[in-house]
């Protein structure tokens, strides 16, 4: 669909709720004709911030910009934006055509585009044998499609997505999310989605700002965020378990029969770097195992096997009380019994500083 393509340019953009600030001095350039996706805990401030994109929401201080054009203070009805809410907006007893046609009915558009509109977004989600039902014909994600279609359908610059499918079952969950990652790579417009859920953000985003506490701590595409984290908060947000943690001082103890701290030791051999670094950090499936003792690896007890997600196995290793995840597939897992042997390529470890920062 054809449209205006508008960066979104935040300037130290501040919001407070009395004493409680919501948003802390962000300053951030959502790209034009991107997928963008706002991602962080409940109470982080990414809603908050998508409120004041729309303008449903003032700032205390800062400014707004779409393109070259201040909209800080412009209502929303002025800012050409079309939105998707958590539950469905849509018209109960009347058909699916209808619900799509009512917002361009109200614009003024001649029939035959509004037609051609209403038919080209029932196309794009899949729900064009739909449209002469009733709404409560539906299960929640196609009306939830049907929301999203009405957004749409106006063609405007920008759309809005907050946590369009946190409350529907989860059979229409996936669907309705693999419905958008479809869309999302059709449309032209300036997009962003706001979700707790890393999978969605994942699968979705073309860049995610991870939010903590009312501002963005890092801002990548999904498999940047989540194979170099700059932070140790997005090492344990992103992931499923988050990233393993492990002291530095920790690694300065001596275990001869098991040989936990050499496991690491490679990664301090940085030179200057070395100073800096107080927490190591590794994701479960970064650490290879081997059931037969292997040259240069380093032995584990298993305390815990698991069945994890798609068939693969989530085993707690102990290496002399320091325990982590490792996350192996499911042929080795089954292998697997009270003790193995692994290793570490140091390319695959995140160095952190006493702050959590990246180093």
């Amino acid at each position: 669909m054809e449209s205006p393509l508008f960066d979104i340019k935040l300037n130290n953009l501040t919001k407070k709720f009395d004493s409680f600030t919501a948003v802390n001095n962000i300053n951030f350039t959502i790209p034009k004709s991107s997928v963008t996706v706002l991602l962080g805990p409940s109470g982080c401030g990414k809603t908050t911030l998508m409120r004041m994109i729309a303008g449903l929401e003032k700032p205390t201080s800062g400014s707004i910009f779409f393109e070259e054009h201040e909209v800080t203070r412009v209502s929303t009805r002025r800012r050409n934006l079309g939105m998707v809410f958590q539950y469905p907006v849509i018209y109960r007893g009347t058909s699916v055509k209808r619900n799509l046609e009512l917002p361009l009915l109200s614009e003024g558009l001649e029939k035959q585009v509004i037609n051609d509109r209403v038919h080209k977004v029932a196309e794009l989600l899949g729900i064009s044998d739909s449209l002469n039902k009733l709404v409560e014909e539906l299960d929640n994600g196609t009306r939830q499609k049907i929301a999203v279609g009405r957004a749409i359908a106006r063609e405007p610059n920008i759309i809005l997505f907050d946590e369009p499918i946190t409350n529907i079952d989860i059979n229409s969950k996936l669907e309705l999310k693999r419905s958008l990652k479809e869309l999302f790579g059709r449309l032209s417009q300036t997009i962003v989605y706001v979700t707790h859920d890393q999978t969605e953000a994942m699968t979705l985003a073309d860049q995610i700002a991870l939010m903590q506490d009312g501002v963005i701590t890092q801002c990548a595409p999904p498999s940047e965020i989540y194979s170099k984290p700059g932070n140790q908060f997005a090492g344990w947000f992103l992931g499923n378990p988050g990233m393993n943690f492990i002291d530095k001082k920790h690694l300065t103890k001596t275990d001869s029969t098991v040989g936990a701290p050499t496991l690491f030791s490679q990664t301090l051999r940085v030179g200057a770097r070395a100073r800096d670094v107080a927490v190591l950090g590794i994701r479960a499936e970064s650490v290879s195992v081997s059931t037969k003792e292997v040259s240069g690896a380093k032995p584990a007890r298993v305390l815990r096997k698991s069945l994890g997600i798609g068939g693969q196995y989530l085993l707690d290793l102990d290496y002399a009380g320091l325990v982590i995840k490792v996350r192996v597939s499911h042929a080795m897992g089954r292998e697997v019994s009270d003790k193995v042997w692994t290793t570490v390529d140091s390319d695959n470890i995140s160095l952190f500083d006493e702050n959590g920062v990246v180093v």
